[in-house]
Order: C-alpha cells, then sequence, then structure tokens
C-alpha cells in the first residue's frame, strides 16, 4: 500500500514515533532533578562548569499542565534572550558568569 503524506503529516509521524523515547529522557531528567534536590534541597544553586550557566531548584510555579513538585531554572544560553533565573539573582547567589559576546 502506498500513501502520499503531506510534509506535515510526515513530520508529525517522525516525531509521534520518538514519543516514547522523549518521554523516557523527561522521566530521566525528572529523577534527576529529584536527585539534586535531595542532595542539595531546594532553592539552592549549581553551576555547570562547562558553559556558565547557573541552575536553581525550584518547586514550579504550575506554568505546565503537569505539575511537578520540583524542578529548576537556570540563567540563559547565549542565544536565549532571557533564562527563567535571572542574572542578577545568580551573581547576588556568588557565581561569575561568562562575558557576554
Amino acid at each position: 500500500m502506498s500513501f502520499n503524506l503531506s510534509p506535515v503529516i510526515s513530520k508529525f509521524l517522525i516525531l509521534e514515533s520518538k514519543k516514547a523515547e522523549m518521554k523516557k529522557y523527561w522521566d530521566d531528567l525528572d529523577e534527576a532533578t529529584a536527585a539534586v534536590v535531595k542532595e542539595i534541597g531546594l532553592d539552592k544553586f549549581f553551576q555547570d562548569p562547562n558553559t556558565g550557566l547557573v541552575y536553581k531548584t525550584v518547586t514550579p510555579t504550575g506554568r505546565f499542565v503537569e505539575y511537578k513538585t520540583v524542578g529548576y531554572v537556570r540563567t540563559k544560553k547565549p542565544d536565549e534572550k532571557r533564562g527563567d533565573l535571572s542574572v542578577k539573582e545568580a551573581e547576588a547567589a556568588g557565581f561569575i558568569l561568562p562575558e557576554k559576546g
């Protein structure tokens, strides 16, 4: 049987076929986030030595359909307009962020 699928439907099918893999990724990230919170606590900071991004463990504010009990916010990446964690707050917590290019 041969189908002539539109690009939109083809893209959907490709993405949908990866849904289980992505769900596992998000589940793994949730598990890792919970482990970080267990290790350092809520409202605590840490920094990625490779990228300079600063993360803060938080209780999410409910912006998502699926409400989580733990989460994180981070400073922006160079190609982003803003991050959920302000540079000012990260610097006030004692972190040194990379120079803006």
